[in-house]
């Protein structure tokens, strides 16, 4: 598996968009890294990440539905959280309407929305894009998630 910086912000407003999932500020917030997997040339899977200090909030895991079942998306919350660690934040947090026991199976943990950071809270993901009623879920970082 290649992951590689995603630098045609063309392909990843549309795997966003083929998975329902908010694409306003895509090219408006230079915190916000995305990285791709492709496959014979086309981008086939997605994950996005903003750090801001100790605080990481993962966005956006995404991966075409051919090519799911496939590993892609655990390689990429593995990269995720290894760019995470690697820019010093010690906890990963995410947004999510429809993954949450994807993640609670991959150490994830619910935490109520105010119970949240003030930095992951006044990002335009959180604050915005997602619905209210998006679960937030986080995870401490450790050498071990790397």
């Amino acid at each position: 598996m290649h992951i590689i910086p995603a630098t045609d912000l063309d392909s990843v407003r549309h795997l966003l968009r083929s998975a329902g999932l908010p694409t306003g500020d895509v090219g408006l917030n230079p915190q916000a890294r995305f990285y791709l997997i492709e496959l014979e040339g086309e981008a086939v899977a997605l994950a996005g990440i903003e750090c801001h200090g100790q605080e990481a909030l993962l966005r956006s895991l995404v991966v075409d539905p051919e090519y799911r079942g496939r590993g892609l998306a655990a390689g990429l919350v593995r990269h995720i959280q290894h760019v995470a660690t690697g820019q010093g934040a010690s906890t990963l947090y995410l947004l999510t309407t429809s993954a949450a026991d994807y993640f609670r199976r991959r150490g994830f943990h619910e935490v109520a929305r105010d119970a949240t950071p003030a930095s992951i809270r006044q990002t335009r993901q959180f604050a915005d894009l997602c619905p209210a009623e998006a679960v937030v879920l986080c995870r401490r970082l450790t050498p071990r998630t790397r």
